[in-house]
């Protein structure tokens, strides 16, 4: 008896998470923390398609935006970005890209364009046009080629 009481309360709480956890969505950056409003406006002349708030435990974790030319930024709860996604025709605009970073690009991948950047615990994750990765410190220093 107690297993099934157990069981069932088990059930209805996961499914009570799950629904208060849900994600919304918007159409617009006014949805967005004004840091990130800022960034898109500085940094983007396309405008937002769709802002998707996810939740965790009914708490915005972060906000992921779609931009009408297809860029992808994910921004922080706070409105700090933390990762930029760009269709490979394109590069993520210079403001994204720390100076000593650019700086190794151009000395090591010259002509390759930046078309990812996530800021990681240890420094920066960078996606080149050619489908290179590579890891960066908080410097901008180079690590290493990732596969």
């Amino acid at each position: 008896m107690f297993k099934k009481f157990l069981i069932a309360l088990v059930a209805v709480i996961g499914i009570s998470a799950t629904s208060y956890a849900s994600d919304t969505y918007a159409h617009d950056a006014s949805v967005l923390p004004k840091g990130a409003q800022t960034t898109l406006e500085k940094n983007f002349k396309s405008k937002v398609s769709v802002v998707k708030i996810d939740k965790d435990f009914g708490r915005i974790s972060e906000y992921e935006v779609v931009m009408t030319d297809g860029t992808e930024i994910t921004f922080d709860r706070d409105g700090n970005w933390k990762e930029v996604e760009v269709n490979i025709s394109k590069s993520v605009p210079s403001g994204f890209i720390p100076t000593g970073v650019a700086k190794w690009i151009k000395s090591n991948q010259s002509g390759k364009n930046v078309v990812g950047i996530e800021k990681t615990r240890g420094g920066y994750d960078v996606e080149l046009s050619n489908g290179v990765e590579m890891k960066f410190d908080k410097d901008g220093n180079f690590i290493r080629y990732d596969d």
